[in-house]
């Protein structure tokens, strides 16, 4: 009878030991997707850092030649001679400039092409309470030419930092449309206002790059890799132990 209890019992604790090496198994396989993860998103950030780095330095491009390459001349400077419409305008709200709270401004341009598009002319400040709307900067009514960046629509931030709700596909540019209630169908870019050749219509605060920056990713990932050197290195121990 001992013996058959010795058994027993010598074949649960075998049982127990197979399951949580098979659980320490599966929090290995976990936190290597989780570093991985976290690994391609460091590479991509870095891409994407890089590409910025690059456009940003770049030559000026015409407008033209730029819509027919749009993903590939995002951050690029363009030159677009055309109109302001200060019928169309939008404030995009909880936006800082040197920690101080405004909004940036929209204002439709009509290309002398023919295209329409939205111009995001930089930060402002509030008004002097929430009840006053913001003093808009003067805007030149003549024809202008203008020095902006290259922004995609899919590039913009989503959430509650705009005046108006986010898209669930990105599409916050026919949003525009809606909200400022103009018949008139923009592209699928906008530009970053940087001078104009109106000194008067110049943005006071253009709006500013992002910050280029790989971020923690590489941490995390190597974190991860500790981590699942801990659970195996547990489970070893554990196992000597018994």
């Amino acid at each position: 009878m001992k013996s058959v209890a010795a058994s027993r019992n010598s074949r649960s604790k075998e049982k127990h030991a197979y399951l949580l090496s098979l659980v320490a198994l599966c929090l290995i396989a976990l936190c290597l997707v989780a570093s991985n993860w976290q690994y391609q998103r460091g590479i991509a950030r870095h891409a994407h850092n890089a590409l910025i780095s690059l456009h940003v330095s770049q030559d000026v491009i015409e407008l033209s030649e730029a819509k027919n390459h749009l993903e590939e001349s995002e951050w690029r400077r363009t030159q677009a001679d055309g109109t302001f419409d200060t019928n169309y305008q939008i404030l995009l709200r909880n936006r800082y400039s040197e920690g101080k709270y405004g909004y940036d401004l929209l204002t439709l341009f009509h290309e002398k092409s023919g295209l329409n598009f939205w111009v995001d002319r930089g930060w402002i400040p509030p008004g002097a309470n929430a009840g006053q709307a913001p003093i808009l900067p003067a805007t030149a009514t003549a024809p202008i030419s203008i020095i902006a960046r290259i922004r995609l629509d899919h590039s913009l931030p989503q959430g509650s930092f705009f005046a108006l709700s986010s898209s669930k596909n990105g599409e916050l540019i026919p949003q525009w449309n809606a909200q400022s209630k103009s018949s008139v169908q923009t592209e699928s870019f906008y530009l970053d206002l940087l001078s104009t050749s109106d000194p008067a219509t110049n943005p006071a605060a253009p709006v500013e790059l992002p910050e280029i920056t790989d971020g923690p990713h590489m941490a995390y990932a190597l974190q991860w890799l500790f981590f699942a050197g801990l659970i195996g290195y547990g489970r070893i121990l554990l196992r000597r132990s018994r």
